[in-house]
């Protein structure tokens, strides 16, 4: 029988006396599993389950929790306040979840006074201390700040912007030397007195497109002016945009005519006034009409830039001598007259004139036909004037009367009328609305935009109270009689109307920019409060979170006629004077652009 090895011995009888032991050990690791499993079944469905719980809450977003909007209990004492549910999410690991927890278990809502939803910060409202801003728009708290709320922050532009163009003063336009009107800080030559129509003073032979230069040698004189841009209650940008486009609108490609826009906007957007409203503050002068910067194409046959179609001057306010009625980005201010007074005195003195004049004529009208605009009534209203006694007549065309050209011509005619005619020119308006009320005499319109929707700064909303208006249709149409109408207004009512345009010359004229009215307020003054309200409200209305949603554009006209806090659009009588043809959207624009165009060929012809 062989021998087991010693070796082989020991490990059998070592399995032997394991099998014949009781079974202790195994028992015990049994139940340390068993323990273990209920231990972390228990943990799963207290711990994990019940922190969960913080997702089903109403309300809550855990995506936009975040550590900066942490708050200790320590901070704050009460246990349901949101800030604690987020910091138990937070501090999970740290074995505090359980105690966070609990009262969230026992299914108490936290109170609404405590919890506030998570929202995004677009649509939260911020603290008002946050804004930039802020500065400025307590200034008008300070009562012995005579400034206070009308700071006006002018950016230092370079020179290529503005003062290079009056260097190059011959390039402003292709048919005469433009420099002479660019003189007496864009007055132009002062005028004589020979047939004694004028005031013995303050009488220039304006451009009427010299509003950037005027406008903008007027705020070198406001009195509210700030080097630090924190106060302003706007910002000014002396860009002289109808200068720039004057010298390359004809024979230039888009390339160049947007040059200078561009430029402009890349050096805004480089500066930090810019960033705090994104441009929304800024304003600027173009003494130009809108359609001259409302190119709707890059090709080189269509008109104008694109300035007030890039997306930082659509943030910017244009103040501009015809604006758009569909567009909300511009402005109408008027056109500058011949009269620019130094003093308060000369405009007393010239309104007390103005009311003595004895007026022959019930109605006048100076202008040319546009045989080539079917749409335009001019050629009735002449053949009507001619065929009246009371009407007188200066017939322009373009190669023109000299005396249809002659400020003295025209002044004289309108002194002489009670009524003056003002129906579209080339575009809606005329500079000739301007130089009748001046005269005193009542304007007569006959479409809104030439007047009622175009300069709501600076004339009544009630239009009725200083004009009078004949529908163009009913000329068109009609053929109505424009003397019967007329003759129709009684006397006294005559009386008002003329009292209330002469009454309204201050703000329709612009002062010596060498000087300044001392109790009057001109078009400039009226122009930039406008602008400072505009902002003002903009600003108002960004710290109440307050947003205008139903804003339409289009529609932009009749919001400028709402009454203070109105903000519903109705049906108005001057709907059809505006709507845009459904099949073709952009047949209104175009044909803006066309009127643009036909506005420097009549302006060739008066050089």
């Amino acid at each position: 029988m062989r021998r087991r090895s010693p070796t082989s011995q020991s490990f059998d009888d070592s399995m032997e006396k394991g099998q014949g032991k009781n079974h202790h050990p195994r028992v015990c690791l049994l139940a340390s599993l068993s323990g273990l499993f209920w231990f972390l079944l228990l943990y799963f469905h207290f711990v994990i389950l019940g922190g969960n719980h913080v997702h089903d809450s109403p309300n809550l977003d855990p995506l936009s929790l975040n550590k900066q909007s942490i708050i200790t209990p320590q901070s704050n004492p009460n246990p349901l306040n949101r800030a604690t549910i987020r910091n138990a999410k937070v501090e999970m690991d740290n074995n505090e979840l359980v105690v966070k927890s609990k009262p969230l278990e026992k299914n108490v809502q936290p109170p609404p006074a405590v919890v506030r939803p998570v929202i995004s910060d677009n649509s939260s409202r911020r603290d008002p201390e946050s804004y930039s801003f802020m500065r400025a728009l307590r200034t008008v708290e300070n009562k012995s700040d005579l400034c206070g709320g009308r700071y006006i922050y002018v950016h230092d532009l370079p020179p290529r912007f503005n003062e290079d163009m009056l260097k190059e003063c011959r390039t402003l336009s292709p048919w005469t030397n433009f420099c002479k009107f660019t003189a007496n800080s864009g007055l132009g030559p002062q005028m004589e007195n020979a047939e004694g129509v004028f005031s013995n003073t303050g009488w220039y032979a304006t451009n009427q497109f010299a509003v950037d230069v005027i406008f903008g040698n007027r705020m070198k004189q406001y009195e509210c002016l700030t080097n630090d841009s924190s106060l302003a209650a706007a910002i000014f940008v002396p860009f002289y945009a109808g200068f720039d486009i004057a010298r390359y609108l004809w024979g230039y490609n888009v390339t160049t005519r947007d040059a200078a826009s561009l430029d402009l906007v890349d050096w805004l957007q480089k500066r930090p006034e810019w960033n705090i409203m994104g441009g929304k503050d800024h304003f600027l002068v173009a003494g130009r009409i809108t359609w001259d910067f409302r190119r709707l194409s890059d090709s080189d046959s269509d008109w104008g830039n694109k300035l007030l179609f890039l997306p930082a001057g659509r943030n910017m306010s244009m103040l501009v001598v015809e604006s758009s009625p569909w567009n909300a980005n511009d402005f109408g201010i008027p056109y500058p007259t011949y009269f620019h007074p130094a003093k308060d005195a000369e405009v007393f003195t010239w309104q007390d004139r103005m009311r003595k004049l004895e007026r022959k004529w019930l109605f006048c009208f100076a202008g040319g036909p546009r045989p080539g605009n079917p749409k335009s009534i001019r050629g009735q209203i002449i053949d009507q004037c001619k065929e009246s006694k009371a009407c007188t007549l200066l017939k322009c065309g373009q190669s023109g009367e000299s005396k249809c050209h002659s400020p003295s011509s025209i002044m004289k005619m309108f002194q002489s009328s009670l009524f003056c005619l003002q129906p579209q020119g080339d575009s809606y308006t005329r500079r000739s609305a301007f130089d009748a009320m001046l005269a005193g005499c009542i304007p007569v319109f006959f479409h809104p935009a030439s007047a009622y929707t175009q300069y709501t700064w600076h004339l009544p909303k009630n239009y009725s109270a200083y004009s009078v208006f004949i529908s163009e249709n009913d000329v068109r149409k009609k053929n109505i009689s424009i003397e019967e109408m007329l003759n129709q207004i009684p006397p006294e009512k005559v009386k008002e109307l003329r009292e209330a345009v002469i009454s309204m010359i201050p703000r329709l004229i612009y002062a010596d920019p060498r000087s300044k009215l001392e109790t009057l307020k001109d078009a400039f003054d009226v122009a930039v409060d406008a602008v400072i309200n505009r902002v003002t409200r903009l600003r108002k209305d960004i710290i109440e979170d307050r947003k205008y949603d139903n804003y339409i554009e289009e529609l932009s006209w009749k919001y400028s006629l709402l009454d203070e806090g109105q903000t519903e659009l109705a049906a108005h009588e001057w709907d059809p004077f505006f709507e845009k043809p459904k099949d073709r959207s952009a047949e209104s624009d175009n044909s803006s652009a066309e009127a643009a165009k036909n506005s420097w060929k009549n302006e060739q012809g008066q050089q």
